[in-house]
């Protein structure tokens, strides 16, 4: 037998939120921080014609996509490059500034793909403390090194769901060598209505170090069609374009994308949603002793540190009646904590009932 020699990665797989529990067929899932109202009517409009040519190619540049992005955002179609999520963006950013033994500097607790693509290149991957479960610009200036090339922030963060205010992030920039590129993740951007915040796209559009990534895969609702957007400087944009795969975004995602911008109405709703919801289950789980962060993405991060009951216990109480939320155990490695996605009203609901009857006991 041939022994086929590859290489071996000391990385932790991704694990996605749990989409199924053992022998029940109607779930409820807020482990994914996904769109609490699905997408929209013109998107599945378009999802219902019957002329969409599968056997053709897509376009590779998604032209038209980056028209309505730029269009959208008043922002430069030739800075923008779309990737099938914003997670392959991530991955093409790694491949094109990082070479092995160069470092990252991620927060403490964020989205793991950064560290992931990081460590597949082989760079080094440092992890600057958070206080209080957010992100520290001195913690972060403080692992600065002659080998920095790349600090990841996403802004609101996930898991923890708290956000840098716009002074912070500008504050940030401001103290990081130029040379550094400093990528601002925007993924629960649109959700943020928070006085004191702004996104990286609205602060950074016009600097040449700092790349800013966006889903549609969040407020869009178009989670399984794997499609997000990068911006930056054209440099970097040319660059990215070259080491691209010749087709990533399929032709139906970006008719999907192109059609969810157009949707004013359909953001405005998630966003009122989202705010109503987020804060009605945010003073509900205070009854039980459970706090959370303050309201800003589509999910709360559930802290069980003053509760009765610990994080686990109530997780696997959830799942017996067909709740799933996102274990922050495992990848996170963040003790007696879970992750909330804000669902839809009757989604929430049950799980308000769900809270209500497992307290009794």
């Amino acid at each position: 037998m041939t022994n086929m020699k590859f290489k071996r990665f000391n990385i932790e797989a991704y694990r996605p939120g749990k989409s199924s529990i053992r022998r029940l067929k109607k779930i409820v899932k807020l482990s994914a921080n996904e769109s609490a109202l699905g997408v929209s009517a013109r998107v599945k409009k378009i999802m219902s014609k019957k002329d969409l040519n599968f056997y053709r190619y897509p376009d590779g540049k998604s032209k038209e996509l980056r028209n309505q992005i730029s269009k959208k955002f008043r922002c430069d179609k030739e800075k923008i490059i779309c990737g099938a999520g914003s997670d392959e963006v991530i991955q093409m950013l790694c491949q094109l500034f990082l070479k092995p033994k160069d470092e990252v500097i991620v927060p403490q607790f964020s989205f793991l793909m950064y560290r992931i693509y990081a460590k597949i290149v082989g760079a080094n991957v440092i992890f600057a403390k958070e206080k209080k479960y957010k992100v520290s610009v001195s913690e972060i200036v403080k692992k600065v090194t002659k080998k920095t090339k790349i600090v990841f922030i996403a802004n609101p963060n996930n898991p923890t769901g708290t956000y840098l205010t716009k002074f912070e992030l500008i504050e940030l920039r401001k103290k990081l060598k130029k040379n550094i590129l400093l990528v601002v993740d925007d993924a629960y951007a649109e959700y943020m209505k928070n006085r004191d915040y702004k996104s990286g796209l609205d602060l950074f559009i016009n600097k040449d170090n700092v790349f800013i990534l966006r889903t549609f895969s969040k407020i869009y609702g178009l989670s399984s069609l794997r499609v997000g957007w990068g911006y930056g400087s054209k440099r970097i944009i040319n660059a990215l374009n070259i080491i691209k795969p010749p087709f990533n975004v399929n032709d139906v995602a970006q008719k999907a994308a192109i059609e969810s911008l157009k949707d004013n109405k359909f953001i405005l709703r998630s966003i009122k949603h989202n705010i109503h919801y987020a804060t009605k289950l945010k003073n509900f789980l205070n009854n039980y002793d459970i706090s959370s962060n303050k309201v800003s993405a589509n999910f709360l991060l559930l802290d069980f540190k003053k509760c009765k009951f610990r994080a686990k216990y109530f997780h696997e109480k959830l799942k017996m009646k067909g709740i799933i939320l996102r274990s922050t155990e495992d990848n996170y490695k963040i003790k007696n904590m879970l992750r909330l996605t804000i669902g839809s009203k009757n989604e929430n609901l049950e799980f308000m009932n769900a809270t209500e009857s497992i307290f009794k006991k």
